[in-house]
């Protein structure tokens, strides 16, 4: 019972390695024979956003802490998006 909690643990962050890998364009490179650069970053921008999401779900839920979970959320989602701009080479 409990190596199949790990083994299920383990398999969500795979699943949302590969979805995000998927997202960010991965096919992309392959088709075209370019850098996987942009698919590499695109997915770690991803990850970011997801923290904070995950922070701010946590700010939502939480009794203690909250305002700390909220601040960190947010803040790590200004960043994703400072990220998303400095990749699109708009910063």
């Amino acid at each position: 019972m409990q190596l199949d909690n790990k083994i299920f643990a383990g398999a969500k962050y795979i699943y949302l390695a590969v979805f995000f890998a998927l997202l960010s364009g991965a096919f992309y490179p392959v088709i075209t024979h370019s850098a996987w650069d942009p698919v590499i970053i695109g997915t770690l921008i991803l990850f970011v956003g997801l923290a904070g999401a995950v922070s701010l779900y946590k700010a939502g839920s939480s009794e203690r802490h909250r305002r700390a979970y909220l601040i960190i959320g947010l803040t790590i989602m200004a960043i994703a998006l400072f990220l998303v701009y400095a990749a699109i080479g708009q910063i």
